[in-house]
């Protein structure tokens, strides 16, 4: 997890990014988009953190341990994080 400091620096990051660019205009005032950016931020940053702790212990369980760092786990690891993340997606 961030703190709240990076994660508001992140969201000023994405705010003056997005007024920069001809092809965003903001219907709502700095303040709430900034809310807005930092609160989606946070929860993809918890999510991230749930799939990961998930996925390792999937891992962990298998009866033939998986060196992690290894290429087998490196595969392993991407290949159960994509499939926790499509049953998590939002239809």
């Amino acid at each position: 997890m961030i703190s709240d400091d990076k994660a508001s620096h992140l969201a000023h990051l994405a705010l003056g990014a997005f007024k920069k660019s001809p092809h965003c205009r903001l219907a709502e005032d700095d303040g709430k988009v900034l809310r807005e950016i930092k609160r989606v931020v946070t929860a993809e940053l918890v999510l991230d953190a749930e799939i990961d702790k998930k996925v390792r212990a999937k891992l962990a369980s298998y009866s033939r341990q998986i060196v992690e760092g290894s290429s087998e786990w490196d595969v392993m690891y991407r290949k159960t994080s994509e499939e926790e993340q499509k049953k998590r997606a939002k239809p």
